[in-house]
């Protein structure tokens, strides 16, 4: 895992926040505290970045860069998967084709409801 501290020294940004979880059971987990954490090939967010989901706040506390291979059964429950496999499983029902690579990178995204 590289955890980038401050973020000057992360790389720009290849994506938009709005775009970091859009699919409806993943909103729906995040909404319910199940999901906290998303992984993507690209990074969407800003630390301190905030998502609105459903009119809920959502900041992100911490982005990082991991290789598939790290993940382990607390990063799946994470992402709202009980053991990696059934991530893995999930992602590639996702993306027809696409290989599971344990040294590709991914970008992590941490976020926490914003108490309102």
């Amino acid at each position: 895992m590289t955890n980038h501290g401050a973020q000057n020294e992360l790389p720009p940004k290849t994506c938009t926040i709005d775009r970091l979880v859009t699919l409806p059971e993943d909103v729906q987990k995040v909404i319910e505290g199940k999901k906290t954490a998303t992984r993507r090939n690209g990074r969407y967010a800003d630390v301190g970045e905030i998502m609105v989901l459903e009119d809920k706040q959502f900041k992100v506390d911490r982005v990082y860069s991991q290789s598939l291979g790290e993940l382990t059964n607390e990063h799946a429950r994470q992402e709202g998967y009980d053991t990696v496999e059934q991530y893995k499983e999930s992602i590639l029902s996702m993306h027809p084709g696409m290989p599971w690579v344990p040294k590709m990178r991914v970008w992590v995204h941490e976020f926490s409801q914003v108490n309102e």
